[in-house]
């Protein structure tokens, strides 16, 4: 679940004071820094944003997924039905399927952020992460950074979806891949 991993890197700096909280002006200093115009990058825009007490849930950060069914998929050794009420938050904005990055503020309050993703199903599949790209007709495809020309039929069908388009997938649960959608 890298892409969990990126998103709670993201929402740690942005309360940490991190680049995302007060990005430089024109001369660098924290200031202007109007993004587009002084160079400054956009910041990470997120499908959902909220916060929940979770007096359940341990630890100090948690990554997940949530599945059109409601089941949450989560690599950490977290109680059951702890991830709730994050779920819960986030379900008032954000429609599942998606991946989930939450942080603990205080005692028992967490704020999670949240991105839409897709969830396909690719059986017998060694390799935990794959990038497909569709421009003008040409197909890319590698698994685990090897360049392959093998089909997957359930990421070509959504990559056939959008036209020119790039994917990003990456296991999360046996057969399950949480499918990144970047339209070109």
């Amino acid at each position: 679940m890298s892409r969990a991993r990126e998103l709670l890197a993201l929402l740690i700096g942005a309360q940490a004071g991190g680049f995302l909280a007060q990005p430089p002006g024109v001369d660098g200093e924290p200031g202007l820094g109007i993004a587009g115009v002084s160079g400054v990058p956009r910041g990470r825009t997120w499908d959902a944003v909220a916060s929940a007490h979770c007096p359940d849930l341990t630890g100090e950060s948690v990554t997940f997924v949530a599945l059109a069914d409601g089941t949450l998929i989560v690599d950490d050794d977290v109680p059951d039905d702890s991830l709730g009420p994050l779920a819960d938050a986030l379900e008032e904005t954000l429609e599942p399927p998606y991946r989930g990055a939450a942080l603990r503020n205080e005692r028992d309050v967490w704020s999670v952020v949240a991105e839409s993703v897709s969830i396909v199903e690719i059986p017998r599949l060694d390799g935990d992460a794959l990038e497909l790209s569709l421009v003008g007709g040409v197909r890319e495809l590698s698994v685990e950074g090897e360049a392959t020309i093998m089909r997957i039929p359930a990421l070509d069908e959504l990559a056939a979806r959008h036209g020119d388009v790039a994917l990003r997938a990456e296991r999360i649960d046996d057969d399950l891949f949480a499918v990144d959608v970047f339209p070109l």
